[in-house]
């Protein structure tokens, strides 16, 4: 009797997967290759975390070699601190940064877990596309170092650059690249192999000669399926393990099913296989999901700050202060800006002190007072008195993408289209396997198993649900690109569909309806001293509202006194909607409304902007608003397009007549009403199952613009963002605002058809697949192009569409 050999069994590490090459530790009836391993699965029990196993299988990255916590102590140095953090104040430091390893799902779970390990840490939001991770923590309570210590006890050691941090790049991935590689590899050379097969050289195939080159296109096989399309195994087994049908499953089964049964015919010698297809579909179907992410690179709805805000800031020089947009902002100018306006790039301040505002950035409504010196980081705003910065980092682009896309500014967005994949995809992938099942075994009965597995196999493969997926991104991100050619900015797709269901529009007047530079301004009263002029142009000068800057612009060019003398400023203040206070070289001024200064609500010709001096009232600016090009077109053509229009203005009701013939006597117009009852205007028109549009200038209409379904910002060449906008139109194009409106209904019709072609490519392919007229490779060959179609009908169609809406006329 032979006697019994012993077969060592291979230990796996329940953190990593890694064999234990030594003797494992054992904690928990659990087994680990090394401390650093079993260190992390205590942290995550101790902390309730360990859902992070039932994520993925193994998920964890191995940490033979974990860092001592001593190593990252140069965090805490204020110097490389101001390189890396993005904002700080004593009780919020917010930090971006790379994590390459961030692999799959598990990753994601963990990291924006990290509060749960670490006290401090409020927020941690994960970029899996960029690999990046968004921190924001408690600096009183945990140092940056320590935050860092910890994502690296768990295997998540950020990625930090010293070196000019500001311009650091992230690595390009090119595993993908790597994948399609070694697939080509391999189906070039099975081809090859193959070939005697191909040309029925029946000498050559009998004998080892066939069962050689079985074997040697099995061999090749191997680093394919293994490698290449783990991808697509990877995600088919976790979504059974989650018992959720993803559209990569049927993918998986194909694969699987070409691998088995080829393996099965080259080891039994009863055939070649399909090896050949095996490989050739991998390859395919890689370089299909490389052109679509090539693709998607270039419709990359995180576009660059030069398409999301198209606002201008005030340079200061020798010679002169000038308007120059924020693209071109360098480090070391000098930057002026006024009340109420936001910092677009992070700064130090050169003024002797500042109101700095970062509830857009930290919540925290409560202003901020800085001292000269002192830091101003981007996204705060001035509340008080104007400002000079010089600017110490270039406008980042990431950085005031999530200003704009903060959740504090998420709308509740009826998501119909873009979730429409979504329910597709939950009878979608049933159906294809119940069809694909079906028709293989039918095929195998009929004819021969062989068969049956190419039916399955092409069924699966050609049922393609990325066309589904795409069709909606590509089509309204092409539209999102050329709506930016025509200066209306749109935060994301999903505004192009909430404009497409838009049935009302509520306008704002100054600075909405009329331009900003252009109206007529006189002053009635009695005459004013030059010590006084100075001191109303030094107040109106600290204010971006068109009316305050409109009042300076005609006191500097009609006064040659004003600006020229030196003056102190001892107290600003702005209140919104009625009026602007202040304190200079010791003088009370108010500038504001007839409620502000005079406290009542009398109506005459014009708008009259009232001015007192320590309390007592000098007279009034009379302002003949201009209003902007072609608003009677632009009026009328919304109207024959069925909108409910409405205005809503703070000024009293002197161009009530006016702008009731240009709007229409059916048209509400509403006057003297406070930010508060533009907000409460639009709830009563939602709640008459309206879907609104509110048309403002930024300033003064925050809560109506958070508030509307869509919320748009007339911006005219100043520095007026809002992040509780929508959208930003560049007041010169106002004119085309029934086209845009158009445009975007267009865009989303589109989107329905290149669902319906997608669908169409489906069950024709389906239908000859489950004929058995189709071979998988052939299959894999059609599926990108199934997707690029899609993609080529997105992009053209919106080009075609906006050709004919933006034409010269």
């Amino acid at each position: 009797m032979p006697a019994s050999v012993e077969v060592e069994k291979e230990i796996k590490c329940f953190h990593c997967g890694d064999t234990c090459e030594s003797e494992p530790i054992l904690f928990a009836e659990k087994e680990f290759c090394c401390e650093g391993c079993k260190t992390v699965f205590e942290i995550l029990n101790q902390n309730d975390l360990c859902t992070y196993y039932s994520i993925e299988q193994h998920p964890g990255l191995t940490l033979k070699r974990p860092k001592e916590a001593s190593q990252f102590d140069y965090l805490n140095d204020e110097e490389i601190k101001n390189k890396i953090l993005d904002f700080r104040n004593n009780t919020l430091e917010k930090v971006t940064f790379r994590v390459p390893q961030v692999h799959c799902a598990s990753c994601v779970w963990l990291l924006e877990n990290l509060y749960k390990l670490a006290e401090g840490v409020t927020v941690s939001q994960v970029n899996f596309m960029r690999k990046e991770a968004y921190i924001a923590y408690n600096p009183q309570i945990i140092k940056l170092s320590e935050v860092v210590s910890t994502m690296a006890s768990i295997g998540y050691e950020p990625e930090i650059s010293l070196h000019d941090v500001a311009h650091a790049k992230p690595k390009k991935d090119r595993s993908l690249l790597y994948k399609i590689g070694v697939a080509g590899f391999a189906f070039g050379n099975v081809m090859l192999f193959s070939f005697p097969e191909y040309l029925g050289l029946d000498s050559i195939m009998e004998g080892d000669f066939h069962r050689y080159f079985g074997y040697w296109n099995l061999l090749l096989s191997l680093p394919v399926f293994f490698y290449s399309a783990w991808g697509y195994m990877q995600s088919g087994f976790i979504s059974i393990r989650k018992k959720q049908l993803h559209l990569d499953i049927p993918i998986a089964l194909g694969i699987i099913a070409l691998f088995g049964r080829s393996a099965y015919e080259i080891l039994s010698h009863t055939g070649a296989g399909y090896v050949d297809s095996l490989t050739g579909l991998i390859f395919f179907m890689l370089s299909g999901k490389w052109f679509q992410n090539r693709t998607y690179e270039q419709l990359s709805f995180e576009r660059d700050y030069k398409s999301y805000f198209p606002i201008a800031v005030t340079k200061i020089s020798v010679e002169k202060e000038e308007s120059i947009p924020v693209t071109q902002i360098e480090e070391g100018d000098i930057i002026k800006i006024r009340s109420g306006e936001i910092i677009p790039a992070d700064s130090i301040l050169i003024s002797d002190n500042a109101s700095i505002d970062y509830s857009f950035v930290s919540g925290e409504s409560r202003p901020v007072q800085c001292s000269a010196g002192e830091t101003i980081y981007a996204g705060g705003r001035q509340e008080g008195a104007a400002i000079t910065l010089q600017v110490t980092k270039k406008v980042s682009q990431s950085y005031l993408t999530r200003l704009w896309n903060h959740e504090s500014f998420q709308k509740h967005d009826d998501k119909q289209l873009t979730s429409l994949a979504d329910k597709l995809s939950r009878w979608f992938t049933p159906l294809i396997l119940i069809i694909g099942i079906a028709s293989g075994i039918y095929w195998g009965f009929a004819e021969d198993w062989g068969k049956g597995i190419n039916v399955l196999t092409a069924v699966l493969i050609v049922a393609c649900p990325c066309a589904l997926a795409l069709s909606s991104p590509f089509t309204l991100g092409s539209a999102i690109r050329i709506l930016g050619k025509q200066k209306f900015y749109l935060k994301n797709t999903l505004a192009i569909e909430s404009i497409a269901k838009i049935n009302a529009m509520v306008f704002d007047k100054t600075g909405t309806l009329t331009l900003n530079q252009e109206s007529e301004v006189q002053y009635y009263g009695s005459e004013l001293l030059t010590a006084e002029l100075e001191a109303i142009a030094t107040a109106t000068a600290q204010s971006g509202h068109p009316i305050s800057r409109l009042i300076n612009s005609y006191l500097s060019k009609n006064f040659k006194a004003v600006n020229k003398q030196q003056t102190t400023i001892s107290f600003f203040s702005e209140k919104t909607g009625l009026g602007i206070e202040a304190q200079i070289n010791g003088l009370q001024i108010k500038i504001g409304s007839s409620n502000f200064i005079l406290n009542n609500n009398e109506s005459e010709a014009g708008s009259k902007t009232y001015i007192a001096i320590n309390n007592e009232v000098k007279g009034y600016f009379l302002l003949q608003a201009k209003y902007r090009n072609n608003l009677e077109t632009v009026i009328e053509q919304l109207n024959n397009n069925h909108y409910h229009l409405s205005l809503i203005s703070g000024d009293k009701p002197t161009d009530k007549d006016v702008l009731q013939e240009k709007f229409g006597k059916e048209v509400p117009l509403y006057f003297n009403q406070s930010p508060h009852d533009k907000l409460q205007y639009i709830q009563k028109l939602q709640q008459n199952s309206k879907h609104v549009m509110m048309i403002g200038d930024g300033l003064n209409d925050a809560g109506a613009l958070k508030q509307s379904d869509i919320g748009v910002a007339i911006s005219d060449n100043i520095n007026n963002f809002s992040p509780a906008c929508d959208a930003i139109l560049d007041g010169a194009q106002f004119e085309k605002l029934p086209g845009l409106l158009q445009y975007c209904k267009t865009s989303v019709n589109m989107v329905k058809v290149a669902f319906l072609i997608s669908l169409l490519y489906n069950v024709v392919g389906v239908s000859i697949a489950v004929q058995g007229m189709l071979s998988p490779l052939f299959a894999a060959i059609i599926m990108p192009l199934s997707s690029i179609s899609v993609v080529l009908f997105g992009t053209i169609s919106t080009r075609i569409a906006a050709s004919r809406v933006f034409s010269e006329k």
